[in-house]
């Protein structure tokens, strides 16, 4: 399965779209547009699809939360200005508000990113324990016992290392190169992301 159309190499898009949010995350005085983020996150879709079945619950649950972004951009311009709408309704908290898809999706690009940390330094070929430990670290504290068992049956499927590089459609050096940009462009993202909860006293463990 090599990714086609217009995503034929995807970690290069992934890596400018938020090299662009880096930039506005960074500047000290400027908001975050919700329509830039959204997009942004919707190409990391295609981390999760190049990994298989081993993650096509994450997959899912991401996509379906990034889409509900896209959609509140469409009346909504900034990320924070979505929050406070929520806080404004008492709703942050609800299933399938925007806020709590915001920190979900927050999720996703940090399990992407400690997954792309890890792959950066693999020497092997197996992508089990890189995958594990990114789960281990973002979702497993939000998981239940048996999500997590059924997760780890699941890794078994993973596609090797050398796998994924052939369905990213590049070779292994040129791999690395866009992951470390990703790596430092999404660090100040999800920070600044988790500033816009904890400045709000609305804590980003729920």
């Amino acid at each position: 399965m090599v990714v086609g159309g217009e995503d034929q190499k995807p970690l290069p898009k992934i890596a400018a779209a938020f090299e662009a949010l880096a930039e506005v995350a960074t500047s000290g005085d400027a908001a975050m547009e919700l329509g830039p983020f959204s997009l942004a996150c919707a190409h990391v879709s295609v981390c999760f699809r190049c990994l298989g079945i081993a993650f096509k619950f994450v997959e899912k649950d991401y996509v379906t939360k990034v889409d509900d972004l896209i959609e509140a951009s469409k009346s909504i311009t900034t990320l924070s200005n979505m929050i406070e709408l929520d806080i404004q309704q008492d709703c942050v908290r609800q299933n399938g508000s925007h806020t709590r898809n915001l920190l979900r999706v927050k999720r996703g690009l940090d399990m992407v990113r400690v997954l792309c940390e890890e792959i950066v330094k693999l020497e092997g070929d197996s992508l089990r324990d890189a995958a594990s430990l990114s789960y281990h670290n973002v979702f497993a504290l939000h998981h239940g016992w048996a999500i997590q068992k059924a997760v780890a049956a699941t890794m078994y499927g993973l596609p090797s290392k050398s796998q994924l590089f052939e369905r990213l459609n590049q070779d292994e050096n040129s791999v690395k190169v866009e992951m470390q940009r990703f790596i430092r462009a999404s660090v100040p993202v999800i920070q600044y992301i988790e500033e816009l909860f904890n400045s709000r006293q609305l804590g980003i463990d729920w």
